[in-house]
C-alpha cells in the first residue's frame, strides 16, 4: 500500500477558508483504494510552510507527496511542472512576511520540476470529469515556496519519494460577484483521487507524451 501525505494552506489574504486544505482533508478521510493518505495543513508563511512539510514527511515517511494550494480565479485543477528558487510577495503572508526577491534556498538549483507524472495526472482529472490543465507557474508567493522547498526536499532529504505541487480553484462561497470560476471541494477531491492513483501507478520517470504545453 502506497502511503500519500497530501497537504493543503490555511486560509490567507482575509479569506476565512481554503479550498485546498479543505480538498485535501476529503481525500485523506476517504482516500482511493490501496492508498493510505496522511492530510497536513500548512500555514500561509514563508519558512513556516516548508519546516512544517520537512516535519510531516520526517513522521510520514510516505511514498507520494502532494502539496496543494488555492489559485483563485483558474477554472480548473492545475497541476504545476515546475517550481522557481524565488519569493516574491505580492501581499504579506499570515506572519506579515513580504519578500521581494529573495531566493527560497539561497544557493539552490534556479527551479525543480515536479517527479510526478504531471501530464498522467492531468489526463487521470479530466477523466474523472473534473477540469484540469498542466500549469507552468506556481505564481512567487508562498504556493510556490512550497512547491520549490518540496522539489528541495526529495532532491537532498528524502529521494525515495516522489512529489509535486497542484493548485485547486476557489470554493463556490469565495466567489462573491458569480463572475469567477469555481469548483466544490468535493469535486475537486474526486479529481484529485483519480490523479492520486495515477501518479501510484505511472513509474517513476515516466509520463504521457501528449501536448500540455502553453504560448504565453
Amino acid at each position: 500500500m502506497t502511503h500519500v501525505l497530501i497537504t493543503g494552506f490555511a486560509p490567507f489574504g482575509g479569506e476565512t477558508i481554503n479550498p485546498s486544505w479543505q480538498a485535501a482533508s476529503l481525500v485523506a478521510a476517504e482516500p482511493p483504494a490501496g492508498l493510505m493518505v496522511t492530510a497536513v495543513e500548512l500555514p500561509c508563511v514563508f519558512g513556516k510552510s516548508v519546516d512544517t512539510l520537512r516535519d510531516a514527511i520526517r513522521e510520514a515517511n510516505p511514498g507520494l507527496i502532494l502539496c496543494l494550494g488555492q489559485a483563485g480565479g483558474r477554472p480548473g485543477v492545475t497541476v504545476e511542472r515546475v517550481g522557481i528558487n524565488v519569493d516574491d510577495a505580492r501581499i504579506p503572508d499570515n506572519a506579515g512576511h513580504q519578500p521581494v526577491d529573495e531566493p527560497v534556498v539561497p544557493g539552490g538549483p534556479a527551479a525543480y520540476f515536479s517527479t510526478l507524472p504531471v501530464k498522467a495526472c492531468v489526463a487521470a482529472v479530466r477523466a474523472a470529469g473534473v477540469p484540469a490543465a498542466v500549469s507552468n507557474t506556481a505564481g512567487t508567493f508562498v504556493c510556490n515556496h512550497v512547491a520549490y522547498g518540496l522539489g528541495h526536499l526529495i532532491a537532498t532529504e528524502y529521494p525515495h519519494a516522489r512529489g509535486g505541487f497542484v493548485h485547486v480553484p476557489w470554493a463556490p462561497e469565495q466567489v462573491t460577484d458569480g463572475t469567477a470560476p469555481a469548483l466544490e471541494p468535493v469535486t475537486v477531491a474526486h479529481g484529485l483521487r483519480a490523479l492520486l492513483v495515477a501518479a501510484a501507478h505511472t513509474p517513476a520517470g515516466h509520463d504521457l507524451k501528449v501536448t500540455e504545453g502553453a504560448t504565453h
